[in-house]
């Protein structure tokens, strides 16, 4: 008889919504289709240089028939986003070995799959990769697990916020996750209506932001604004040169808050809300439902296929695979500041920075 084929799954990097999704619809293929036995390893690679291993399977974790994984937030395998991993290569390529894998499954972002491409090469491994990070800045895929989930949190607490700007004519400065990549506030600003947009790839004025907010108030009679600002976001100088200056403590909204406070032509009451964490957690949509059960699904075939160093992605409405290295070297794939949906946010009356060459 074949021995039975053992795949282990992982997840890494930063959690975010839609990882246990992936989790569920990988058993479920590996186990209803192939009559594998599926391995979660605990905590990235923490799991492999420790050796340990749970079984997953179908039904597992039921309460009653009702099957938790498909709305649970986070990943019931653990992660880690810290750590010098590379340090220890070795032991943590043996640990693939030591626990029988005959593949793995890696989901996480364009850090985490680096690093695991280069232990998967190292180590000789069969793997594949699903994508997943709430910045939304993987290239050669139109989808990745998380970031439709947290567009919506910044949404809903966009318009949350915006009742309380209206009700005390407020400027309210809502604070994203994205250090070099802006799509998460780029999304989440048009959707959800704000005045300003500030991302890491398009330098802005404190003045302009503040003639912007004067526009609003003197032609429109506007005496509210929602201002959104991912945290890699900065200001220019006076030539229109982003500024190299040290990333404040009190953090970019906080900053842009004593700037406007500096530079208003007429009082103005500001605010700031920093959502943190909250971006990445939460019941995961739809869309990233789909997604999850469509990249888990595919990645379990590309394992039986015999294929390795592939990621799963979302091409022209359908899952693909593409080279990982191809992935990994074209990322983090950043805002065009000539792309569609900044110059859509321009035509909507948003300020959204200075243009660079």
């Amino acid at each position: 008889m074949d021995k039975q084929k053992r795949l282990g799954i992982l997840t890494s990097g930063g959690d975010c919504p839609g990882l246990n999704a992936v989790i569920r619809a990988i058993v479920n293929h590996a186990t209803l289709t192939y009559h594998w036995q599926v391995l979660g390893i605990p905590y990235a690679t923490q799991g492999l240089l420790e050796r340990k291993a749970m079984p997953l399977e179908m039904h597992g974790m039921d309460l009653r028939g009702i099957d938790p994984l498909l709305s649970m937030g986070g990943t019931i395998l653990g992660s880690i986003n810290k750590g010098d991993t590379l340090a220890k290569v070795d032991e943590i390529v043996e640990g693939y070995h030591a626990l029988g894998l005959d593949a793995l499954i890696g989901i996480g972002g364009d850090g985490s799959i680096a690093i695991l491409n280069h232990l998967a090469i190292q180590g000789n491994w069969q793997f594949i990769a699903v994508p997943k990070t709430i910045d939304n800045d993987i290239a050669l895929t139109e989808r990745v697990i998380g970031f439709d989930t947290a567009v919506n949190t910044v949404i809903d607490a966009m318009t949350r916020l915006t009742f309380t700007a209206s009700s005390h004519d407020r400027i309210m400065i809502v604070e994203v996750m994205g250090r070099e990549a802006g799509h998460l506030a780029l999304h989440a600003g048009i959707a959800g209506g704000a005045d300003v947009i500030l991302i890491p790839e398009i330098s802005y004025s404190v003045v302009e932001v503040c003639q912007h907010l004067a526009e609003l108030r003197d032609r429109w009679g506007r005496k509210f604004a929602i201002i959104l600002i991912a945290e890699g976001a900065h200001p220019s100088n006076d030539a229109g040169e982003p500024m190299a200056q040290p990333r404040p403590a009190c953090g970019m909204g906080q900053y842009l808050a004593d700037e406007i406070l500096r530079c208003s032509a007429y009082p103005v009451d500001v605010r700031v809300s920093v959502l943190g964490h909250t971006q990445r957690g939460g019941i995961p949509s739809a869309l990233d439902r789909l997604t999850a059960a469509a990249f888990g699904k595919t990645a379990v075939d590309l394992v039986a296929q015999g294929q390795s160093q592939q990621m799963v992605a979302w091409q022209c409405g359908g899952v693909v695979a593409v080279p990982l290295q191809e992935a990994i070297a074209q990322s983090p794939l950043l805002v065009s500041p000539q792309g569609q949906l900044v110059q859509t946010a321009r035509g909507m009356g948003i300020y959204i920075g200075q243009m660079r060459d």
